[in-house]
């Protein structure tokens, strides 16, 4: 069971619950963009459009070192000047099938929660340190058809718990855009 990857909503959703970390879920059709997101919540009730929606890049470097970026769905990064800033070496974005591989999630679904399936640490998790003033964070629970709200308090409790302390930084500002 221990390389058993979650690849469910459900799965997420009671590994949150099993372990005490409150959070809130809203069922939506598929998402794949952050425009298609976007477009959908238009027509949620206020309460649920509020926090801070945001966007992860699977990335790799040239040395095989995996990222997980986690940033405001806003936010403009760009990828040549973030290597330095977080400890890797010419970025690329990870492919599909490594993806699924080591996070078991498949591409438009790449979320933090996924972390809880890189049971061997390989991917180093970098927080945009904006996104964490917001009192709620919105990601997909490991599919885009749905989206889970939970407090930055929550959100790191859950990152340490799967092994991931992660590396928090103003990714704009560190990498001089």
């Amino acid at each position: 069971m221990a390389n058993a990857k979650l690849t469910t909503k459900l799965e997420c959703l009671a590994w949150l619950d099993a372990r005490g970390i409150a959070h809130e879920t809203r069922e939506h059709e598929a998402l794949h963009t952050v425009e298609e997101a976007q477009a959908a919540r238009a027509g949620w009730p206020q309460a649920a459009r509020s926090g801070a929606f945001c966007k992860n890049l699977f990335l790799k470097d040239k040395k095989g070192r995996l990222f997980l970026i986690v940033t405001l769905e806003t936010r403009e990064l760009k990828l040549n000047r973030l290597a330095k800033p977080i400890g890797g070496a010419r970025l690329s974005f990870g492919n599909a099938e490594l993806l699924w591989q080591v996070l078991g999630v498949r591409p438009g679904s790449v979320t933090p929660f996924s972390l809880l399936n890189d049971t061997e640490a390989r991917v180093s998790a970098v927080l945009d340190a904006p996104m964490l003033a917001y009192e709620r964070l919105h990601y997909h629970p490991l599919e885009n058809t749905a989206t889970t709200g939970i407090s930055p308090a929550d959100f790191l409790n859950f990152l340490r718990r799967t092994g991931h302390e992660p590396l928090i930084l103003d990714l704009v500002a560190a990498a001089g855009a």
